[in-house]
């Protein structure tokens, strides 16, 4: 494995769900390189990791730089972006040509990009090939630079208060099972009698069906709240952020989740997860959890999320139970 130590990622800018996604990708990398100090450099815009994600990096990522003023314009490839820096490798996780060669003018020992199939780059991947997912496309620059995108990464550090209050929302002594019925459209949504049915089931085991509901979901709460002994964490909660997301997740043994920000949180907290998809791509857009089924609609029969039968998911959760 090569030796860095020092790194800059290139991103344009990173929104919430970029940063989700991306946070596979920051742990690899920490993985990888214990010992770089790792910068985030978002060249066209901000970056959560510099606001409301940061907590979920500190340790991965030893510095955010926003708004760096390159990567929008061909001139730039003229200039010395980031003139009093140089790093032992660069990092370019976008594919646009002309930002590639602007990032490219930043100094560096070794420059890694997929833009114009890689030819730009100093390291290649195996396969060269553009992956569907976002996560196979950044692990291919981890392979490129030298590394192994396939590496054990360790358990997440979280804010000691995130961790504390998952703690007290869920005990030590039960086993949880976190249910995430939500998505950013109700297209993608597994029906919510679903849900109820798979947490009454999950009670009736002796497992504890654990309900992560957001702001979009407030509609369905008490619906929640009537399955016996289920537990609404979120709303009880008196600081919700991502961070007591994943914490939340962490202490949980398994997960079912939609395509949607909630199932990469439960993927961030390391459990076995379920991931339900219907008209959008797992190949795509499916988490980078740990240990993951993914159940298909088309595997059914179907192209809608009600097609997913409730008996697939309780059998998917089985392994979760030994």
């Amino acid at each position: 494995m090569n030796r860095y130590s020092s790194i800059l990622v290139y991103v344009g800018l990173d929104l919430v769900g970029d940063g989700l996604l991306k946070l596979p990708f920051a742990r690899a990398l920490r993985a990888n390189w214990p010992a770089a100090r790792i910068v985030w450099c978002a060249g066209k815009g901000p970056s959560v990791y510099a606001s409301a994600l940061k907590p979920l990096v500190a340790g991965l990522i030893d510095e955010t730089i926003e708004n760096a003023g390159f990567g929008s314009e061909w001139t730039e490839i003229f200039g010395r972006p980031l003139p009093e820096c140089a790093f032992d490798l660069v990092i370019d996780t976008q594919r646009r040509f002309s930002t590639s060669l602007a990032v490219r003018r930043v100094r560096h020992r070794v420059f890694v990009s997929g833009a114009a199939g890689w030819w730009l780059s100093d390291g290649k991947p195996l396969a060269r090939a553009k992956p569907k997912s976002m996560r196979a496309q950044l692990a291919q620059l981890i392979q490129a630079a030298g590394g192994d995108p396939a590496i054990a990464v360790p358990k997440l550090v979280l804010p000691d208060s995130a961790s504390e209050a998952a703690r007290a929302l869920l005990p030590d002594g039960r086993v949880y099972v976190a249910l995430s019925p939500g998505a950013g459209g109700r297209h993608k949504c597994w029906p919510l009698e679903n849900y109820l049915e798979l947490g009454r089931r999950l009670g009736a085991q002796g497992r504890v069906p654990v309900y992560l509901l957001g702001p979009g979901e407030a509609e369905w709460i008490a619906a929640c709240r009537a399955v016996p002994g289920a537990i609404l964490p979120l709303q009880q909660a008196t600081d919700v952020s991502p961070a007591l997301t994943i914490a939340l997740a962490q202490r949980c043994a398994a997960g079912v989740a939609n395509d949607s920000g909630g199932g990469h949180m439960l993927a961030a907290g390391d459990l076995a997860l379920v991931s339900l998809f219907g008209p959008t791509d797992p190949a795509k857009f499916a988490p980078a959890a740990r240990r993951s089924t993914v159940l298909r609609a088309q595997d059914f029969g179907g192209a809608t999320m009600d097609t997913i039968p409730l008996e697939a998911v309780l059998s998917a959760l089985e392994p979760a139970r030994r």
